[in-house]
């Protein structure tokens, strides 16, 4: 997308980048706030591989200038004034660093900042200029939060998978929904709608095919760890084992931001709360009921409200609030986002490669990022626990 062409010697304020496990959207911003381009490439494998980090955030960062009329930049070119960077798998504080300096070295801009990609998530949830507090959860291919204190403090958590306590997200739901349909279909478990709407979205003709066809590589992860609307179709027809998935997923949200919240000593305070990936803005009557209804029980004093604008909206907003845009700027923003992108789009599908394999070996990796050894995997909680 593009709002108007540059001319040679203009030179955007904000480069904003939200790299996600399975997507990148990259972002272009002038100093009042106009959208100048905005484009989509794949996901980031985070500072682990950081020369593979940078080499695709800096072809979507070209992308963007070509996008916006503008020629790409040389190696080691100015691309903007300022790059505000909120990047998934940047868990620690030293990988925001570690990143952070990586960008800085290539040259993009004058300055650089660099926060994991839940910060994109509150900041998109807060209008106006600064400074800026709350607590954010993101619930896309996996689930975070973070907490900012009116003060400056943060609580954070680690979110490297089941072994910090982590449970949810996409990925994780699609596991779970692949497990029950199984057990469903061998008697291990109670009867659920999620069989036959798993092997009818993955063309099957039981999960005893799904599960051959995901170890053979006929089915590929890629169809797998999408079935999110699987479940919300399975418990919106009232299906018990799906309600208590959708249950259970509000819960995690809600625990980990009424912990924030209680850790920063906010729980007097009336705390906003934004919510965002694709799992929360897909916005599930029911997901989003069981949320409201948890957080009016244990937080009754926070606002929340789901993110209207996309997590890259949110790191451009954090660039304009680096270079103190006026009030003016947030708004025209905002406004070019709720145009382009209306509240409620559905999660955005995992692109699949040309070579089904490259896929499987793209998920083994993440996997390999984000679970423990089997051994020491805490056992798998019942329903209803």
């Amino acid at each position: 997308m593009g709002t108007g062409a540059l001319s040679d010697d203009a030179l955007p304020a904000v480069l904003a980048i939200d790299g996600g496990n399975s997507k990148t959207d990259v972002a272009l911003v002038a100093a009042d706030g106009t959208l100048l381009a905005s484009v989509r490439g794949p996901g980031v494998p985070g500072v682990l591989s950081l020369g593979e980090t940078l080499g695709v955030l800096g072809d979507a960062a070209r992308a963007a200038m070509a996008a916006a009329g503008r020629a790409p930049a040389e190696p080691g070119g100015r691309i903007a004034a300022h790059v505000s960077a909120c990047v998934a798998n940047a868990d620690l504080p030293e990988e925001e660093r570690q990143l952070d300096e990586a960008m800085r070295k290539a040259g993009w801009s004058d300055t650089v900042h660099v926060a994991n990609d839940t910060f994109a998530v509150l900041r998109a949830g807060l209008d106006g200029p600064g400074p800026h507090w709350g607590v954010a959860v993101t619930c896309g291919a996996g689930i975070n939060c973070v907490g900012v204190a009116p003060d400056g403090r943060i609580i954070r958590y680690l979110a490297l998978g089941e072994f910090t306590g982590d449970w949810g997200g996409g990925h994780g739901l699609s596991r779970e929904i692949l497990w029950w349909a199984a057990r469903a279909e061998d008697g291990r478990g109670p009867q659920t709608a999620l069989r036959e709407g798993v092997c009818s979205r993955l063309g099957a003709a039981s999960m005893w095919d799904v599960a051959v066809g995901l170890h053979t590589g006929k089915i590929g992860w890629d169809q797998a760890l999408r079935l999110t609307s699987v479940l919300f179709e399975a418990a919106a027809a009232g299906d018990e084992v799906a309600l208590d998935l959708v249950r259970r997923q509000a819960s995690e949200v809600c625990a980990m931001a009424v912990s924030a919240i209680r850790r920063l000593g906010l729980a007097g305070q009336p705390v906003p709360v934004s919510l965002g990936g694709g799992v929360l803005t897909a916005r599930d009557p029911l997901l989003t009921a069981e949320i409201t209804r948890r957080f009016a029980d244990e937080a009754p004093n926070a606002t929340v409200r789901i993110v209207d604008i996309p997590p890259v909206g949110g790191a451009a907003l954090l660039g304009l609030d680096h270079l103190g845009a006026p009030p003016a700027a947030y708004a025209r923003l905002r406004a070019a986002y709720l145009t382009a992108a209306p509240v409620g789009l559905p999660p955005v599908d995992i692109e699949v490669p040309d070579d089904a394999r490259e896929l499987d070996r793209d998920e083994q990796a993440y996997q390999q990022r984000r679970t423990p050894p089997a051994a020491n995997r805490p056992a798998r909680r019942r329903l209803g626990q």
